[in-house]
């Protein structure tokens, strides 16, 4: 016997379809906030169907699941791979590979945002480096205005203190690599 409700527009809806959207909406959810770090949404939808599913999955099962092709599929598994997000794994008897979720959140979206800002914040300092070498040129070159110095001057002044951002950025990181963000902001309260 199937229990069934109402949903919003009055129509009747069985428990597994409640199921069905309760997981969509938050499948949806990660997909959005992914994107927001530059993953796409297709693959943010891939780690939900991931997340959702009660064992690991193949290519296959993934293609079907999200009714794309192998190869999005395997671009997909890649670049959630190396978000240390999902992982490769093995079962007897199964010859196929095998995919699954780190199940972890904590750990799952600590690594994301970690390579996302460690990515952002190496590529800003190696930029204001390059500048600020610039800038120190112009200042010692006599043939500059003072005009020119002073506007330079300004500028040093000004990628000093978002360099100093992103040195703060990346002890943030190292505080998640090593968890000791968990020391001062428990998982649990």
């Amino acid at each position: 016997m199937k229990v069934c409700t109402n949903d919003e527009g009055g129509k009747a809806v069985n428990a597994e379809e409640r199921i069905e959207k309760a997981r969509e909406r938050v499948i949806e959810a990660l997909s959005k906030n992914m994107d927001l770090y530059g993953v796409t949404p297709s693959i943010g939808r891939l780690y939900g169907i991931l997340y959702f599913n009660d064992g690991p999955m193949t290519l296959e099962e993934m293609s079907d699941a999200l009714g794309m092709s192998k190869t999005s599929m395997s671009t997909g598994v890649k670049t959630l791979t190396d978000l240390k997000m999902v992982e490769k794994t093995w079962k007897k008897g199964v010859r196929k590979d095998l995919y699954r979720v780190e199940e972890d959140w904590y750990e799952t979206f600590s690594e994301f945002f970690c390579i996302k800002w460690r990515k952002g914040s190496d590529m800003n300092l190696a930029a204001i480096e390059r500048s600020l070498t610039e800038l120190q040129a112009v200042i010692a070159d006599e043939e500059s205005s003072e005009e020119v110095k002073a506007v330079a001057q300004k500028d040093i002044e000004r990628l000093q203190q978002a360099q100093e951002y992103y040195h703060w950025l990346n002890r943030l990181v190292d505080a998640f690599e090593t968890g000791e963000i968990f020391n001062h902001i428990p998982r649990k309260e």
